[in-house]
């Protein structure tokens, strides 16, 4: 009985050929560049460690149901994977990720990784807090805009080059303060990473706190 491995598929024409022999070694120097092992990558992508590294050095040729989680994990377009030839336009295009309470984002990062940063568009989201824990820990600075922040015993409101972070196993909730949608950068991380190291740690850090960043010059 005839099985797959007797009907090898055809090589691709010469041109081709060349294009995907190039992906594996730039998909090694992708990965060296945003310093993940095979496991890292392989627990982001569902890809096994032998298939990657196999893809990596050209024992097996790339298909697009390898690509795809691939460009997905790294956070490039599809055509940084398969060497597509430059356009000569230096603009990044970030899409926006419409949210169903009417809120938007634009991720910021492009390497998968325990902090990933978001731009965000908050809009109001009434006047009853509505608050909400999850794992995590959030830094945020408002860009633009009053944003009103809520955590146990706290009821803030942060003007432009405020910023405040707080751990999101707390009860949270943010809207826009005065009813105009509030720009946000956002830095989040899942596991609970700190996004400030201090030289001489607190005894017992304050699972929050807020302040005015004050720009140089």
């Amino acid at each position: 009985m005839d099985t797959p491995a007797d009907h090898p598929p055809a090589d691709p024409p010469a041109p081709y050929r060349t294009v995907l022999d190039e992906v594996g070694p730039r998909l090694k120097r992708l990965r060296a560049g945003r310093g993940l092992t095979l496991a890292a990558l392989s627990e982001t992508t569902g890809i096994s460690k032998s298939t990657l590294s196999r893809l990596e050095s050209g024992q097996r040729r790339p298909s697009l149901e390898l690509l795809l989680p691939l460009a997905g994990a790294y956070r490039v377009p599809l055509d940084d994977l398969v060497g597509a030839p430059e356009v000569g336009d230096p603009r990044v295009r970030l899409t926006p990720h419409a949210m169903p309470n009417g809120d938007s984002y634009v991720p910021l990062s492009r390497t998968p990784g325990p902090l990933q940063a978001y731009k965000m568009i908050i809009t109001d989201r009434g006047a009853e807090p509505d608050l909400r824990t999850h794992e995590g820990y959030e830094w945020m600075y408002v860009l633009q805009g009053r944003l009103r922040l809520v955590l146990p015993e706290h009821d803030l409101v942060l003007g432009p080059g405020e910023v405040a972070e707080f751990d999101t196993r707390l009860p949270h909730w943010f809207s826009s303060a005065d009813g105009r949608p509030v720009e946000v950068l956002s830095l989040f991380g899942r596991q609970g990473e700190r996004m400030h190291v201090r030289a001489k740690p607190a005894a017992k850090p304050a699972p929050w706190r807020a302040e005015r960043v004050r720009s140089a010059g």
